[in-house]
């Protein structure tokens, strides 16, 4: 049996520099975090007393014999592109899916993690992430950038660089204690609207040539935003202010980035005291960030009643197993027991 603890990732700056139509001709980055919300996968081989081959429980509980006969996408494609069989599967997670947090990506890390290991074989974190990327991307047909299973295979608060030749992951190095403040300054609430992120890719056609313009000043804004947190003498409050910036910015970028009710809810928290913030992810539901000084942070609660506040705390461990028992186990199609 193995079990995954994978993070759910919160982006700030370049969201949509990293669709690969547009970072392979002008190049991309991204500032992110992960935090301490995770999902788990359990995979283990499937006993044979049943007459189905495989068993996977997620939102839903499917039992097939065989691996085509999956209807989740993802599962199906990990399987084939792993040369998995007879697997039972089970999902878990701290937050709801298509909240904006990357969380399909961070289970498809999670999964290939899962996979490997069980199999009994290490793969790095490079290797994962773009495993992840080539079976969501290219097996699945889903829309959507590369920054979610970068982020959720390395963890921690990191400036992912995209061109023509991948990708690339530097770490942000700040002090301990200005990381905290920025922590703390940050709040986040669920607008009970969630979407599938491929869909709004799809509707908002970011790569779209007339959105350039926005989306390099997006790009930009990376560098501006990488200054703020390593200069210990800048403001940190201008942090805040510039997500302010990025968010009107990326609305420009599409009609479903954002709706009535999410810019009513933004301007609320921003009248209450919030220097500025965004909807996380793709758009059209999820998660509100705020950037708001302590003083302010009732104010911006009581702004937002209705709206369920989620404390967190910034991790830096990305996937990991944190359950690993080998098995002995015979394939149906095979003579001899095999230990994976």
């Amino acid at each position: 049996m193995i079990i995954t603890k994978t993070p759910f990732r919160m982006s700030f700056f370049g969201g949509g520099t990293d669709m690969e139509d547009f970072f392979k001709e002008n190049g991309g980055a991204v500032i992110s975090t992960t935090f301490d919300k995770y999902c788990y996968v359990n995979v283990r081989h499937i006993p044979r007393f049943f007459e189905h081959k495989s068993e996977l429980s997620y939102a839903k509980i499917e039992r097939v014999v065989s691996t085509d006969d999956i209807q989740h996408p993802a599962i199906r494609n990990a399987m084939k592109m792993l040369d998995m069989h007879e697997i039972h599967l089970s999902y878990d997670a701290d937050l709801p899916a298509r909240s904006g947090l990357g969380t399909s990506s961070s289970f498809a890390v999670g999964m290939l993690n899962a996979f490997y290991a069980l199999k009994g074989k290490y793969v790095d974190k490079h290797r994962l992430a773009q495993d992840a990327i080539y079976l969501e991307r290219v097996l699945c047909s889903e829309a959507g950038g590369w920054q979610d299973q970068i982020a959720a295979s390395y963890g921690g608060f990191n400036r992912i660089n995209f061109s023509a030749g991948g990708f690339e992951v530097y770490p942000i190095i700040i002090s301990p204690e200005r990381q905290k403040q920025l922590n703390r300054n940050l709040m986040m609430f669920f607008t009970g609207f969630t979407r599938l992120s491929t869909e709004v890719h799809q509707m908002n056609n970011v790569a779209d040539k007339s959105k350039t313009a926005q989306l390099l000043e997006m790009l930009s804004l990376v560098d501006d935003a990488e200054k703020i947190l390593v200069d210990k003498s800048a403001d940190i409050d201008d942090f805040g202010r510039l997500l302010d910036h990025t968010w009107r910015l990326k609305r420009q970028t599409g009609s479903k980035i954002s709706t009535g009710s999410i810019d009513e809810l933004y301007e609320k928290g921003l009248a209450a005291g919030a220097l500025g913030g965004k909807l996380l992810g793709a758009g059209g539901g999820g998660f509100l960030l705020f950037y708001v000084r302590p003083e302010k942070q009732a104010a911006v609660i009581e702004a937002m009643s209705g709206l369920l506040h989620i404390p967190f705390e910034f991790e830096d461990k990305g996937t990991r197993v944190i359950y690993y028992a080998p098995e002995d186990f015979q394939f149906s199609s095979e003579k001899e027991s095999v230990t994976v």
